[in-house]
């Protein structure tokens, strides 16, 4: 053998083991690991029915940013109590950060001040004092009250009752956004009536009521997605109930009130981007967990629309995100 061939055999099993450890192992070349964020989202209801384009925003976050989303639903419905029990099991559960939509907004903010939270927090809402919670998002709910109240004044002649339903005051923001809507009815001359819900058939024995024995015409404006839904099946479901309401409006963009809108069942809707909402929710926990931010109030966009809006391509991508 020549010197060369000699050097050409050495060199050769060298070149191998070389080739070896860089496609089988990290001794030379280490590969970067992605860093992957388990983030709870513990939502105010017992299904996420009303959360469709909220948990579409939470998923397109969670593939972007590399987040393990746990979304959790309540055992028992309004149970303010059991949904901070939550908060506590996933954060001892590793959580790195949790995802809020308050049950009761004002118990929550009371209850959750006291609270010692081992890791940051972000309410689908407004801000509460706790400094772990960093983020707030949401939109200006008594805004939305008033955006409602307006449109109802605007399309209807004054001196109208209208009845304000609601699933409870306390529920979710219901209270700022009748406050916003009661307030504007007031000034515009109509005659205000709150209905909150204490009985399974609350809503269906006030409609009920306006047929026998035979009563005038009113307007409703149900102020959260859960009433509204079902004062729209209820009227939507009897050829006589409708003759005696003379709109329909509310809050909320589920696919079953688009549909409603749509249908005609529907007047009106005030509507935010909950895609969005969830989207930052996710977005947000992740720069908490590097404490990449301070306390923040993030203030969603909120719209009127009706039935012909449904087609504009800005409402589109609002109400009928890709996902």
């Amino acid at each position: 053998m020549t010197k060369q061939e000699k050097i050409l055999w050495v060199l050769l099993p060298a070149v191998l083991v070389i080739l070896f450890l860089l496609s089988s192992t990290d001794l030379i070349i280490k590969e970067k690991k992605t860093e992957i964020y388990p983030v709870s989202v513990i939502i105010s209801d017992t299904s996420d029915d009303y959360f469709t384009n909220f948990r579409k925003g939470v998923d397109k976050a969670a593939e972007e940013y590399n987040v393990d989303v746990s979304l959790i639903t309540l055992y028992e419905k309004s149970d303010q109590d059991q949904q901070l029990e939550l908060v506590k099991r996933e954060i001892n559960d590793g959580a790195m950060a949790v995802v809020l939509v308050p049950v009761k907004p004002e118990e929550c903010a009371r209850k959750m001040d006291d609270m010692v939270l081992n890791c940051p927090a972000v309410i689908v809402g407004n801000l509460i004092p706790n400094e772990r919670v960093k983020c707030g998002i949401a939109p200006d709910f008594e805004e939305e009250g008033r955006m409602l109240g307006q449109a109802i004044a605007r399309e209807n002649s004054p001196g109208r009752p209208v009845w304000i339903f609601m699933d409870g005051i306390d529920d979710g923001y219901n209270r700022e956004v009748c406050a916003g809507a009661e307030n504007e009815l007031n000034k515009a001359g109509f005659t205000v009536k709150l209905y909150k819900k204490t009985m399974e058939d609350t809503f269906h024995k006030a409609i009920e009521g306006l047929v026998y024995p035979g009563g005038e015409k009113v307007i409703i404006a149900a102020i959260d997605a859960k009433s509204l839904d079902e004062t729209a099946e209820i009227i939507a479901g009897s050829p006589v109930y409708g003759n005696y309401v003379d709109g329909l409006y509310g809050t909320g963009s589920t696919t079953r009130l688009l549909t409603q809108l749509d249908n005609g069942v529907i007047k009106g809707l005030v509507v935010s981007d909950q895609f969005d909402a969830g989207y930052r929710s996710i977005e947000k926990a992740v720069e908490s967990v590097h404490g990449g931010f301070e306390k923040e109030q993030i203030v969603l966009d909120s719209y009127y629309i009706q039935r012909e809006d449904l087609r504009e391509r800005k409402f589109e991508k609002i109400l009928y995100p890709i996902d």
